[in-house]
């Protein structure tokens, strides 16, 4: 069971959802290129490397075929691994990611991928932040939103600038894809999440025959550090019912 993190974090994202499964699953963690404790990679970032890094992760690790569970940025890994790879894929789970946008929001994260390359990672993070989580859990849980802000902060520049143009363009390669994801799927969001919508999350599940879509109440994007336990019964609850699924 492998767990693929967000722009600009790392697998510490998982820090109150991963434990809960070890006692059923070999859990694996790890960061993105110039992330967390990740070095920067020499070659350009693109869903197609990211792919072929996850593959190479689990060649080193022996292991044949895992359920991938991405959030954002990981959510379009995670589906560009299961298109190159479909032998290697288990269930999936998508979560919070993004998919085809209309122009206006195609225009803005565009935009904000260009800003980012002139005034580096500053220069969009408490937009981000705002965007991340609810005001109330800023003002309540003003450590948690410092900790992600430092995370953020802290990752190498280029590694982060190009990953911020892969969350903007790399969705075209995503959509409608023939052929089609065919593994167990559970697509997740949260209802305020304005960069992967509840609409994102319905079109990516009528693209997956079989799939099973959530959409949890009033949260924004980093919902599942807000409420880590609606993501950790709505998992749990999928993977018992697929992982037979699974052939080990």
């Amino acid at each position: 069971m492998v767990f693929i993190h967000g722009l600009g974090l790392s697998h510490k994202t998982w820090n109150n959802i991963a434990p809960c499964f070890n006692d059923r699953y070999r859990v694996v963690l790890y960061d993105l290129n110039g992330h967390g404790e990740s070095d920067a990679s020499a070659q350009t970032q693109t869903l197609s490397l990211f792919a072929e890094q996850l593959a190479d992760l689990l060649d080193e690790l022996d292991i044949r075929r895992a359920a991938i569970i991405g959030f954002s940025l990981g959510g379009m890994i995670n589906r560009r691994f299961a298109l190159d790879y479909p032998e290697r894929t288990g269930p999936l789970a998508i979560l919070n990611s993004p998919h085809e946008r209309d122009q206006e929001a195609q225009s803005l994260v565009e935009k904000r991928a260009v800003q980012t390359s002139a005034g580096g990672i500053e220069a969009t993070i408490d937009e981000t932040l705002k965007r991340w989580f609810t005001s109330s859990f800023i003002e309540e849980n003003p450590k948690i939103v410092s900790e992600v802000r430092s995370g953020v902060l802290s990752n190498d520049l280029s590694s982060y600038t190009q990953c911020r143009h892969v969350l903007a363009n790399g969705v075209i390669e995503l959509i409608r894809p023939d052929p089609s994801i065919s593994v167990p799927t559970l697509v997740m969001t949260c209802e305020n999440d304005s960069g992967s919508t509840p609409a994102m999350a319905n079109a990516i599940g009528q693209e997956i025959k079989g799939s099973e879509v959530v959409v949890i109440p009033d949260l924004k994007h980093l919902g599942l550090l807000e409420e880590p336990e609606l993501f950790i019964s709505s998992l749990k609850n999928f993977l018992d019912r697929h992982w037979h699924n699974l052939s080990l």
